[in-house]
């Protein structure tokens, strides 16, 4: 599922915002069925999308990594 987004964990460090909406909006557009949704579905969307990024700018913030 969603082969079109990247792996955002990697070595020199963690993801920026941009990345991170980017691929909420991609996993969004997947599991909705809309690349585009329509102005009544809009609000649920853009929200879906933004609690997607900022879970997972959660996530990155508390990964340990072992160096």
């Amino acid at each position: 599922m969603c082969r079109n987004i990247k792996k955002l964990r990697r070595p020199e460090g963690e993801p920026t915002d941009e990345e991170l909406q980017d691929a909420a909006l991609q996993f969004v557009r997947k599991i909705s069925g809309y690349r585009q949704p329509s102005k009544a579905n809009q609000d649920a969307f853009d929200g879906a999308v933004t609690e997607v990024a900022e879970a997972s700018r959660r996530m990155f913030d508390r990964l340990v990594v072992r160096v």
